[in-house]
């Protein structure tokens, strides 16, 4: 099962939902290759119920996934920290919306969740737990004390940062990183725009349906990361696309 655990399904935070983007972006993805997506939408995007209002009405729910014409789509989140940082919550349909619930009084900057608050509401649930892109400048997670870090499931290496830090760079860092804190690493493309799919993708031993087994396959290394070779050129596409995309919305 080849996955990627940090994909967005929108073109930015305050974008619309678009349904027809969506099938473009979920037929692109296994044009791309891939089984399996974890929807790791912000949680202060515009109108996040929408996306799950709409898959609800459309597609099947099986097992833990959404069966979008034959790609998985597990649920998941992506919160900022009072902190500083991001983290990836993905977990069964259900879980992710009663997360979101407990999280409309942190959506504004200045009411962000404590990271440990955040660990223990995820904890509340069965929920895969990964630190996203913590070298990015803007969003580090460095400063943070290893024994809450330990709490989490794994570390996100970005497709976004390999391009923007450097593919040898930012390998080292995240792999220096995470040998101190004892925690598997998981690819993540970080796309906001189809061209970004495949930059970076989990390779997987077998085909798993739900959040238990793809948590077991990540804590046995049943998996194997594969970088693009032209990951530089899809992440760039992809970016000066989302620009122009966006500069189209707002005429």
């Amino acid at each position: 099962m080849k996955m990627d655990f940090h994909t967005h399904i929108k073109i930015s935070k305050k974008s619309n939902f678009d349904p027809g983007y969506f099938r473009e972006m979920t037929r692109e993805a296994k044009e791309a290759g891939l089984d399996a997506i974890a929807l790791t939408e912000h949680f202060n995007t515009l109108n996040f119920l929408e996306v799950y209002n709409f898959l609800d009405a459309h597609y099947p729910y099986i097992n833990d996934y959404y069966d979008v014409d034959g790609l998985k789509i597990f649920p998941g989140i992506e919160v900022d920290v009072k902190e500083v940082g991001h983290i990836l919550l993905i977990s069964r349909r259900e879980s992710i919306l009663a997360i979101y619930h407990k999280l409309k009084y942190h959506l504004d900057v200045e009411n962000f969740i404590p990271f440990s608050d955040l660990m223990d509401l995820a904890e509340s649930f069965e929920t895969i737990k990964i630190g996203g892109h913590p070298f990015r400048p803007s969003t580090p997670l460095t400063h943070h004390k290893p024994f809450q870090l330990k709490r989490l499931d794994a570390l996100d290496l970005n497709g976004k940062d390999l391009h923007s830090i450097g593919i040898e760079e930012n390998q080292k860092y995240v792999y220096g990183f995470a040998e101190e804190l004892e925690l598997p690493i998981v690819g993540g493309s970080d796309t906001h725009q189809f061209l970004q799919y495949a930059s970076i993708v989990n390779e997987f031993n077998g085909h798993y349906n739900t959040i238990n087994e793809v948590k077991r396959a990540i804590k046995d290394n049943a998996f194997t990361i594969h970088i693009s070779p032209d990951l530089h050129i899809r992440v760039r596409s992809a970016s000066l696309t989302k620009k122009l995309i966006k500069q189209l919305m707002a005429v």
